[in-house]
């Protein structure tokens, strides 16, 4: 019976189309139950009456007014773009091409 931690592994790997080889997954699989098992004891926390918060510490934004204001001609812009298709930038694809999906 395969191991369900390196099962896990492996299903997450393919879905984010990784190729992993089983050694990898195994040492993987153990940082993974030790980073669930962190959670598992977070869960378990009592944290009535704390306020949530967004981050360790508080912080405060420095905000402005959202004003309207030109912006840069489409030329200027496209003349940094790595490839330029038309009046488009030119990127490698993030997902495989065809539609499929991970296999």
């Amino acid at each position: 019976m395969a191991d369900p931690q390196i099962e896990t592994v492996l299903s997450t790997a393919r879905l984010a189309g990784l190729d992993l080889e089983p050694e990898e997954a195994g040492r993987l699989g153990a940082q993974l139950a030790r980073i669930l098992e962190a959670f598992r004891i977070l869960a378990v926390v009592d944290t009535e009456g704390v306020e949530p918060m967004t981050g360790p510490a508080e912080l405060s934004d420095v905000l402005r007014e959202d004003e309207p204001r030109p912006s840069l001609p489409p030329a200027a812009l496209l003349d940094s773009a790595p490839e330029r298709i038309g009046d488009f930038y030119g990127v490698p694809p993030s997902a495989p091409l065809g539609g499929g999906g991970a296999e």
